[in-house]
């Protein structure tokens, strides 16, 4: 990847006026064209960097706080009692509305990621250069473009769809399956048509999308969608090509060390400088311990709920979680000082709520702050592969190849022991599919998966009502409310938010 100090210089050519003035807003007068600056193959080159550099914003992690795994019952919001109360711990119960700030950080992120991604896709038919890397660089940015309208589309429902650089300032919400079929699937059909294998990357090119990567999001959508057939082929294709496997063990796919490893379809490449701009990532510093060690902030709590659902001594768990008075790399947890070390749910303290924990698949060895910015958020992971192929396999009938997929997983799991973690034999349809589900739930817990899963599977209602969610509107997340009133009645809100 270029060097930091031209993606500054993109990102100050091709993003939007201040946040507050709505992603439709004009350009300033006076600021240099993206149509001016794009003539050079340096400069497509930086353009499509800085798409990969939006990846590493604050607000782009979901408005800057893991809200979607604080709304399943993965966790809790975390921190100590007080921070954020008002608005983090808002998602905790289904409080928050359409004036979250939170949200309109996101929508508006995933906006201006969107812009950046059709500057590279509009702006380099143009420009005389190796038409092989042209075309690469424009797979790869309809490939970010895909990924960025899927979370709109899983979070927002029905969607504004910008394809131009400067659009018409007034654009409706179209729907969601217009979203799908005319940007997400052909984005990512042509993505893995140009799109090199990540075996063709040199190492200074890792963490750029690939076709391997362009055919899991494209599998992972079909799931979305219930095209359960798709979904399974295109996984078995990224399974029987062979570039992918399981790390050795369940905590190297996390680990430094391990970056675009062999588990690594997709992730979000970050350096420890405490500066997005300058290459680091705060996404792991959020959710960093509190305290001593101070490594962040704490959000994201697991919950109890979570560690009940593992089974006995399933080596994920302690993986995932990191509990107060573990070491961790030669590091004593002792937690935060003003956060209870136990929370109960009244004064009795006949039940308990929650106990002080924190996130570890974000943890970075060290002990300040700085080493959390330099963690990968891992976006597609081949274990994912695994298990889509697994529960669209179940789903089609194919359950030899389901059951072998799910106990690769199992198998990794164990780490070797074979008194844990049995494989799967069950092929009852609706059972196995129970069990797939449970596996991906604690497989892939605390990497922001499982509220969607619940959306899709339609079990949201039962699992999360006891924590406020509420049918027919919880499913998607509030259009930001600022918004609306930029459009003048353009946009309309979301079922039972107004």
């Amino acid at each position: 990847m270029k060097s930091a100090i031209y993606i500054v210089f993109i990102l100050a050519l091709v993003m939007l006026p201040s946040c507050f003035e709505g992603f439709l807003s004009p350009e300033p007068q006076g600021v240099i064209t993206e149509e001016v600056f794009l003539t050079t193959e340096e400069d497509a080159v930086m353009a499509t960097n800085a798409i990969y550099a939006s990846l590493r914003e604050w607000n782009y992690h979901s408005g800057g706080y893991p809200i979607f795994d604080i709304m399943s019952d993965d966790s809790r919001k975390g921190s100590n009692p007080t921070d954020q109360t008002g608005t983090v711990g808002s998602f905790d119960n289904f409080t928050y509305d359409a004036s979250s700030g939170d949200i309109y950080r996101w929508y508006d992120a995933l906006y201006k990621s969107i812009r950046r991604s059709n500057i590279v896709i509009n702006g380099l038919d143009n420009i005389s250069m190796d038409d092989n890397l042209k075309q690469r660089l424009i797979g790869e940015a309809r490939f970010l473009r895909a990924l960025f309208y899927f979370d709109l589309v899983r979070a927002f429902g029905d969607v504004q769809i910008v394809t131009s650089i400067n659009p018409e300032k007034k654009i409706p919400r179209s729907s969601a399956e217009k979203a799908y079929e005319e940007i997400i699937i052909p984005d990512l059909e042509e993505a893995i048509r140009v799109l090199p294998e990540k075996s063709d990357y040199d190492d200074s090119d890792l963490g750029r999308a690939t076709k391997g990567a362009a055919k899991t999001l494209l599998a992972k959508v079909y799931l979305f969608r219930h095209e359960y057939q798709k979904a399974f082929d295109y996984a078995e294709e990224v399974i029987l090509k062979g570039l992918y496997d399981l790390e050795g063990s369940y905590s190297d796919a996390f680990a430094k060390g391990h970056e675009f490893g062999i588990e690594s379809v997709f992730e979000i490449g970050a350096i420890a400088i405490e500066s997005y701009s300058g290459g680091g990532n705060q996404y792991a510093n959020t959710q960093g311990v509190r305290g001593v060690p101070n490594k962040g902030w704490g959000f994201n709590r697991p919950t109890l709920n979570l560690m009940a659902d593992y089974e006995a001594d399933d080596p994920r768990e302690d993986a995932t979680i990191i509990f107060l008075k573990e070491t961790i790399d030669g590091i004593y947890i002792k937690g935060d000082g003003s956060t209870p070390d136990t929370t109960w749910t009244d004064a009795t303290k006949s039940t308990i709520l929650e106990i002080e924990t924190y996130n570890q698949k974000v943890w970075v060895p060290g002990t300040t702050t700085t080493e959390e910015w330099d963690c990968n958020k891992k976006v597609l992971r081949y274990a994912e592969v695994l298990l889509i192929a697994a529960e669209a396999g179940n789903e089609v009938g194919e359950t030899v190849e389901a059951l072998k997929r799910l106990n690769e997983v199992r198998k990794r799991a164990r780490e070797g022991n074979t008194a844990i973690l049995p494989d799967i034999e069950e092929t009852d349809k609706d059972l196995l599919r129970d069990i797939i589900l449970h596996e991906r739930r604690v497989e892939m817990a605390l990497e922001g998966e499982r509220f969607f899963d619940l959306v899709r599977t339609g079990n949201a209602e039962t699992v999360l009502a006891p924590y406020g969610f509420v049918a027919g509107k919880h499913e998607l997340l509030p259009i930001p409310q600022i918004e609306i009133d930029l459009s003048e009645g353009t946009l309309s809100q979301n079922p039972n938010w107004h």
